[in-house]
C-alpha cells in the first residue's frame, strides 16, 4: 500500500517555491512601512506565518503582489492593536551607506557629503506619504503597481505622489546649489 500524500510537505514545497524568494522584498517594504528594524521583523514574520497559513489556498500567479497584500493587511491590523509611535525618528528608514568603495578628491567627498545631507533633510521633510512613495520606488525597486498594490491606492496616485516628491527633493537641491536648474536658457 503506498501512503497518501502529506499535506505538509505540499504546503513546505509551495511556500519555499512562493515565498521563500520574496523575503529580502518584504524585508525592505517592511521597513519602508515601519521604519524601525525590529517592527519590521515582526511585520515580516508575521506575513510570512500568514503565507505558510494560506499558501495552499494561493493560486501560485504574482507572489509578490499576494504577499505584499498580506504584508498590508498585516500592518493594518497592526496599527489598530497599537497607537502609532509619534516620536519616531523619520530618519531611521534611510539606512546609508557611510563608507564609499574609492576614494575620490576632497570636493568629491565633500560635495557628496553635502547632497547626502540636502537629500536625506528633503527625504525627511517630506509627508509620509510622498516619502513612503519614494522609498518604495526609487529605494526599494518595486514597480508603480506593487507599491500601488501596498499602500492600496491607485497607480496614477503613486505616480503623481513620487512626482511631487522628486520635484521636492530637486528644487532643495537647487536652492542648495547641487542640481542645476531647469528650464533657464
Amino acid at each position: 500500500m503506498t501512503a497518501a500524500p502529506d499535506p505538509a510537505d505540499a504546503r513546505g514545497r509551495a511556500f519555499a517555491t512562493h515565498v521563500l524568494p520574496e523575503v529580502e522584498v518584504l524585508l525592505r517594504v517592511a521597513t519602508t512601512l515601519t521604519a524601525q528594524p525590529a517592527d519590521a521583523e515582526d511585520l515580516v514574520q508575521e506575513t510570512l506565518l500568514r503565507a505558510y497559513r494560506s499558501v495552499d489556498r494561493f493560486d501560485g500567479r504574482h507572489p509578490r503582489a499576494w504577499l505584499l497584500t498580506i504584508m498590508r493587511r498585516a500592518e493594518i491590523n497592526r496599527h489598530r492593536r497599537r497607537r502609532p509611535n509619534l516620536l519616531d525618528d523619520p530618519d531611521a528608514d534611510l539606512d546609508r551607506l557611510s563608507s564609499t568603495g574609492s576614494a575620490g578628491s576632497a570636493e568629491e567627498v565633500v560635495v557628496g557629503e553635502a547632497f547626502d545631507e540636502v537629500v536625506d533633510s528633503a527625504l525627511s521633510g517630506l509627508p509620509d506619504k510622498h516619502r513612503q512613495v519614494v522609498q518604495l520606488v526609487d529605494i526599494d525597486g518595486l514597480t508603480y503597481a506593487e507599491a500601488a498594490r501596498l499602500l492600496d491606492v491607485p497607480e496614477g496616485t503613486v505616480m503623481s505622489r513620487l512626482h511631487r516628491a522628486r520635484k521636492r527633493i530637486r528644487a532643495r537641491l537647487v536652492a542648495a546649489g547641487l542640481a542645476p536648474k531647469r528650464g533657464v536658457m
